[in-house]
């Protein structure tokens, strides 16, 4: 990925939601003036959620989230809702295509379900060229704030660009990585291992991110490996402002750190953009208690004798020999809990369900820079609908070195 383009995770997530053939896929076509997504008479066209990575003048790089018709039916129908009720988790803006002039059981039930989650939602009735007055007036019965639009004549198309420009969410974009952590202008070392997961000759989105800002900010960046960083200290005539280390080196570079200089993680800094710290940092106090619980009393969740954990990773890599979520914090957690830990490891969009995660008693998730800070926070929402604390790798690796109250965040 190059230092220019915006991930999609970074992008404002559109997601386009309706029932079979209700011109969701025209739609996403004609607001880009683009044949993004394929067009179809056919009932069930779109099979899974499509991405479509754009510009969207004025708010900049978004993604529109083309999904699989709600009313879908038989057994792969259903599977298909399931990836479409999915997307909710992600989605920063939701566009709710109503087929004709009527809203459905069906249409009223998502609506509701997008309003429950906190989505700002827009309602268009498509298809408009082929209403009558009538039907018209009858529509806006139902729906007050909704836009009438017509893919072939482009009725309502520039109504709706600006009704999502005005629904984008006041914090998007607003909190960047390095808020309140430097100065314009700042002295800043990286501490940077060549990650074992990153392909060949390349580095990974939160180190990319990183130096993305700091440039924007006009930082003088000094890039060094673990092996070298007691000689890039030696070589700088100035202590550096901020050091930005991998967790992993967590230890390595807080013994050798200079005084004058703040320390903090690429894994800290995903976290705090995308999730919420102080969830995560009482999260990781659920270790302590369980260390020094009676393991036989109620301190442990259903007065279990066994410690289980999930660890969840965004990303869908096969795990590799040195791995952080299949390895390292694996061996931290024996190393404190012996036989008495259990760990589950999850990748990608396959989370447990909400009921499912009240079998756990920590959750420690990875920095998530593959996901939006909605599908972070979907996701912080269930463990705490579950009743069970959630934390960050930065979080729980600065924790198991000792150190997590000398860290900048």
């Amino acid at each position: 990925m190059g230092l220019n383009n915006t991930p999609r995770a970074n992008r404002l997530h559109i997601g386009i939601f309706g029932r079979r053939n209700a011109g969701k896929s025209s739609l996403i076509n004609a607001l880009t003036g683009q044949d993004l997504a394929i067009v179809s008479d056919t009932p069930g066209t779109t099979a899974d959620p499509v991405f479509k990575s754009m510009e969207l003048h004025p708010i900049g790089p978004v993604v529109f989230i083309d999904t699989a018709g709600f009313d879908d039916e038989g057994e792969l129908g259903q599977l298909r809702v399931a990836r479409t009720e999915d997307i909710i988790k992600r989605t920063d803006i939701a566009v709710l295509v109503i087929d004709g002039c009527v809203l459905t059981p069906q249409d009223l039930a998502w609506r509701k379900q997008l309003n429950d989650m906190s989505v700002p939602t827009i309602t268009v009735f498509g298809k408009s060229d082929t209403l009558t007055e009538a039907q018209r007036h009858a529509a806006a019965q139902d729906a007050e704030d909704a836009i009438f639009i017509s893919t072939k004549t482009g009725e309502g198309i520039d109504l709706l660009r600006t009704a999502i420009i005005n629904a984008v969410p006041e914090e998007y974009m607003q909190e960047q990585l390095l808020d309140g952590l430097i100065e314009d202008g700042s002295l800043v070392l990286l501490v940077m291992p060549q990650d074992i997961q990153a392909p060949k000759g390349r580095l990974i989105l939160p180190q990319v991110q990183t130096i993305r800002e700091l440039l924007d900010r006009r930082c003088t960046v000094v890039f060094t490996t673990a092996d070298g960083y007691e000689a890039a200290l030696a070589r700088l005539n100035c202590q550096p402002d901020l050091i930005i280390t991998d967790s992993q080196c967590f230890s390595q570079v807080y013994e050798k750190k200079p005084d004058a200089s703040a320390l903090t993680s690429f894994s800290i800094l995903m976290a705090a953009a995308k999730g919420d710290l102080d969830v995560f940092i009482d999260g990781v106090s659920t270790i302590d208690k369980a260390l020094h619980a009676d393991r036989n009393s109620a301190a442990i969740s259903q007065a279990r004798s066994t410690f289980r954990v999930l660890i969840a990773e965004a990303c869908t890599h096969v795990p590799l020999q040195e791995d952080i979520g299949t390895v390292k914090i694996p061996m931290i957690l024996r190393k404190q809990f012996g036989d008495q830990v259990e760990i589950t490891n999850v990748r990608g969009n396959d989370f447990p369900s909400t009921d499912e995660l009240k079998q756990y008693d920590l959750i420690i998730h990875c920095g998530a820079c593959m996901f939006n800070r909605r599908h972070v926070l979907s996701r912080i929402a269930a463990a705490q609908e579950a009743g069970v604390p959630i934390t960050n790798y930065g979080i729980f690796l600065a924790y198991a070195a000792g150190i997590l109250d000398k860290i900048t965040y």
